[in-house]
């Protein structure tokens, strides 16, 4: 991780300290103006439509309010005309905007529908996903949860997930549904997002979402273990922070799980290796920046999210963690970050709905944070992975393969120019996007 700081860091440094380069790039971007550049080929067609370029903030959860505390990786949309507003105004010529730090009364990113096409992933997210449980581990508590998460779900025409019908459950680190964590309104957002990019992509699927007492690894470790006690076969996770030589006791405490497909956020600092993505246990989740196209055949592009050398989404080579037996590049002896990838761009962001702590309403969110339960949901749609399995080494066998969309454009940083696959995106596997982002699910079933 970077060591520059920002005008205000957290009150107490420490091993999990993030940089705080990503807030003061944020909090540049919002007073010039100058938020990442809209694709040319989502422009709208009314001639008087100048789209204003995409700001956004990191979420309160993104700076660490204690010692030794992880941060979420994820930023909020506060103005300018998203990617899906844009595709909006090239059908109907409407070319609202997202109004700057309030809630929209309609979603302003992109819904179920936008990803699961996206991803080829329609029919699978129609079919399947019964009978599987994914869970969702953040520190704290997000009172408004289950109500939250009914308005996203009753908006976009998804079966009703409650306690009442048994489809969701949230339950303290220690598995307790009446004794939980303090409530903290940053986290709640990034709980929000969660919990709707699960049900986005697997709107069969039921959710568990487990909150640690805090922040720290500790704590939200022992709630990984508790989602797995709790018998889900997916657990996502969207925080990180720098590695250090604990890490491999982390490892073995925490996050080694045969048979159970483990997703965690790569970060959004750009190039830089984080932990907990850095376990060879986990499938790590990079970022890109998605948005429609009518010259191609999928009917989408993407490209490496990156808005600076210190924002975009992380990869990176890790320090401390072995290398799994999956991974055959050579730039990097230890492990390599990312696997896989999703949208994560805030400027392509996703809809999310949220009122703990902020005007109830639609809020667009970005960050590895959002791609992190997309792919536990991909896995989820796949199917439960085998008992001995680790799912990260699943999409490596369907690399090349029209499983996979390969991401062969950006970059997060600079690199090694001997092993510029780390930072820069290439045809196969590169760092910031891992081996691609799905087309279907074949790429995730064992």
């Amino acid at each position: 991780m970077r060591t520059t700081t920002s005008p205000n860091p957290p009150a107490a440094p420490g091993r999990w300290r993030r940089a705080g380069a990503s807030l003061l790039g944020t909090a540049a971007l919002v007073l010039a103006g100058l938020g990442t550049a809209a694709h040319a080929n989502a422009a709208p067609t009314a001639p008087t439509a100048t789209p204003a370029k995409v700001t956004w903030a990191a979420t309160p959860c993104a700076t660490p309010k204690h010692t030794g505390e992880v941060a979420c990786d994820s930023f909020r949309v506060t103005g300018g005309t998203t990617a899906f507003q844009k595709a909006q105004a090239r059908r109907t010529g409407d070319t609202a905007q997202v109004t700057p730090k309030a809630a929209a009364a309609t979603p302003t990113g992109y819904g179920p529908s936008d990803l699961q096409d996206a991803y080829g992933l329609t029919d699978a997210a129609a079919d399947n996903g019964s009978g599987e449980t994914i869970a969702i581990v953040d520190a704290y508590d997000d009172p408004n949860a289950e109500a939250d998460l009914a308005k996203y779900r009753s908006y976009y025409g998804l079966s009703a997930c409650t306690t009442a019908n048994g489809c969701f459950k949230k339950v303290s680190q220690t598995g307790s549904t009446t004794s939980l964590p303090s409530a903290d309104s940053g986290w709640a957002e990034e709980e929000s997002l969660d919990l709707d990019m699960a049900s986005a992509v697997c709107p069969n699927c039921s959710i568990l979402l487990v909150e640690a007492k805090s922040a720290t690894m500790a704590n939200l470790g022992t709630a990984v273990n508790r989602a797995v006690t709790l018998g889900a076969k997916y657990v996502s996770n969207s925080y990180g922070g720098s590695e250090s030589s604990s890490d491999t006791s982390y490892d073995s405490s925490y996050f080694n799980h045969a048979g159970v497909a483990i997703t965690v956020s790569a970060g959004d600092e750009g190039y830089g290796a984080e932990y907990p993505a850095a376990s060879k246990y986990v499938t790590s989740v990079g970022g890109t920046a998605l948005s429609s196209s009518s010259s191609t055949t999928r009917g989408w592009t993407e490209k490496v999210w990156n808005t600076s050398s210190t924002e975009g989404t992380g990869s990176g080579c890790s320090s401390y963690d072995a290398k799994p037996s999956w991974q055959t590049d050579t730039g990097c002896s230890k492990r390599t970050i990312s696997d896989v990838s999703a949208v994560a761009d805030p400027a392509t962001g996703v809809s999310v709905y949220d009122s703990y702590g902020v005007t109830a309403g639609w809020y667009t969110f970005g960050g590895t944070s959002a791609s992190a339960p997309i792919i536990a949901a991909v896995y989820a749609l796949a199917g439960t992975p085998g008992s001995s399995d680790y799912p990260a080494s699943y999409p490596y066998a369907s690399l090349g393969t029209s499983s996979l969309n390969d991401v062969t454009s950006g970059s997060n940083g600079t690199c090694s120019s001997s092993a510029s696959y780390l930072c820069t995106a290439k045809s196969g596997y590169d760092g910031p996007t891992g081996v691609g982002t799905p087309e279907g699910i074949d790429a995730f079933t064992g």
